[in-house]
């Protein structure tokens, strides 16, 4: 079957996964890409063509055109990093993946809204700092690798860090909003999942851990030298690595993805979310899952899996990473004639 569509996306994230899948499921591929980044991105003979902008938020300038070439567009998380959740929702051109999904994702409070809909179990959130009695961990709003986070002890901890913080001013938060959350102590554990709404079915497809920066590395130093460094703990996502978690958890795993989908289905629209979503969870010492946040698209971690993971190997006899079963999507929708329950 001759797909005549282009799967395109922004160079960035998750950009070589997304096009190298497109292209083994038989799609053209077509990448947005900002000058210093051609060169690099023309690397890849999997990527058809390139179109170039000064910036990535000046998006809107190609998206007349890119609506011309029968392109479908993939987003990440570079789309909302750069053009936010308006910018997303401007986009005229047929985008993998529900928009309503994004108001619910960028806010934290809507976000914890949902995953209590799913019955899923999270860290306690403090209203205000007189309510802390326990080690917290403060987080700014959208989609910005870690920026800015930091931990706090006590009240008196909070209150002396909280002058210097900066949430990152992205287009995706548009203020400087914080949410302070119960530091769970356990190991990270970010699930990938892929829903389709063509099968109904939830499939788990990788799993990793990310490593940040300088709190991975401030673990590698003798305590006793930690507390004369005058070093503050910083999350910033700088790399990740592959996990694997016990068999007999993934029950577990499977049950909350499948709640998170029939949540959203509830609270968002009928449509809810589809496609990749990761959940982000710290396991504690009794096996049970913290759902600290969830990613609504794919994620940076699964460009580990370019060739399939440990858990796609079980799904799939051949190799399938998230931005190949995109694709898959995409094509399944169009010989069944129904892409518009995959776009929007």
């Amino acid at each position: 079957m001759k797909l005549n569509y282009t799967i395109a996306t922004l160079g960035s994230h998750s950009a070589l996964q997304i096009l190298k899948g497109a292209k083994d499921e038989g799609f053209k591929t077509l990448i947005v890409v900002t000058p210093d980044r051609q060169k690099f991105y023309g690397r890849f003979p999997f990527i058809d063509k390139q179109m170039v902008i000064p910036t990535y938020k000046d998006f809107a300038r190609v998206d007349a055109q890119l609506q011309k070439q029968k392109v479908i567009l993939i987003p990440h998380g570079s789309f909302v990093a750069y053009l936010g959740v308006a910018g997303n929702k401007e986009i005229k051109t047929p985008y993998f993946g529900n928009k309503k999904v994004l108001d619910w994702e960028g806010d934290r409070n809507q976000q914890r809204k949902w995953l209590t809909e799913a019955k899923i179990r999270q860290p306690r959130i403090f209203k205000n700092a007189a309510e802390i009695d326990c080690p917290v961990i403060v987080k700014g709003f959208g989609a910005d690798g870690g920026q800015g986070y930091f931990v706090a002890q006590t009240q008196k901890d909070f209150a002396q860090q909280i002058k210097s913080f900066a949430a990152p001013t992205s287009a995706a938060t548009e203020s400087k909003k914080y949410l302070i959350q119960e530091y769970i102590v356990g190991v990270p554990m970010y699930l990938h999942f892929f829903y389709s709404p063509i099968t109904k079915q939830v499939e788990l497809l990788s799993m990793d851990r990310r490593y940040e920066t300088n709190v991975d590395g401030i673990g590698r130093i003798p305590a006793n030298q930690q507390m004369q460094m005058p070093i503050s703990p910083s999350f910033v996502v700088v790399g990740n690595s592959p996990l694997v978690v016990r068999e007999s958890m993934l029950a577990e795993a499977y049950e909350m993805a499948e709640r998170f989908v029939t949540a959203s289905q509830k609270i968002i629209d009928q449509r809810g979310i589809f496609g990749p979503f990761c959940l982000e969870t710290i396991v504690t010492p009794d096996q049970k899952f913290h759902c600290i946040e969830a990613s609504c698209r794919i994620v940076a971690g699964t460009n580990l899996f370019i060739d399939s993971s440990p858990y796609a190997s079980l799904i799939y006899d051949e190799p399938m990473s998230t931005g190949r079963r995109i694709a898959r999507e995409i094509k399944i929708a169009i010989q069944k004639k129904c892409l518009e329950e995959v776009i929007d």
